[in-house]
Parts: structure tokens; sequence; C-alpha cells
């Protein structure tokens, strides 16, 4: 699927639109996902990570390196 974040596991949501008339049709909420590239000084490489926005405010935090030893603790191929 991708609509997902590899830190975070966010997934689409499912609901409904309501129109005016109370008709009621499927839809889904994706999560805002973006793909972004990091540096992985202890292996020496470039990382391609698909994150939410919030996901990239925590890589901000905690670092490129903790991130993806939690996303590989995920059972996640990075």
């Amino acid at each position: 699927m991708s609509a997902h974040c590899q830190l975070t596991g966010a997934r689409p949501g499912f609901g409904n639109n309501v129109a005016h008339s109370h008709r009621r049709t499927s839809r889904r909420f994706d999560p805002n996902t973006q793909g972004k590239r990091y540096w992985l000084p202890g292996e020496g490489r470039y990382v391609r990570l698909r994150l939410s926005a919030r996901a990239v405010k925590t890589v901000d935090a905690i670092g490129v390196e903790a991130a993806v030893a939690r996303i590989r603790a995920r059972g996640v191929k990075v």
C-alpha cells in the first residue's frame, strides 16, 4: 500500500462523504505522506523513506539513525 508511513505506520482511514440530502458515499482519508531522502552516516549511504508529515518532524527530533532503527524494529526493510 503506497499511502502509509514507514515510521509511524499511519494508514488511510475510511469514512463517508455526506451530501446535503444525507446520502452517503464512501471516501478515504489518506495520511500526508512525503518521500524524503536522508543521509545515513553509519552506513555511508542515502536512504529513501516514505514518511508522514508528523514522522518528518519526529526524524528531525530524534535523528535519522534512531528513526531507521525504529523502522527496522517494525520489520520494514530499509
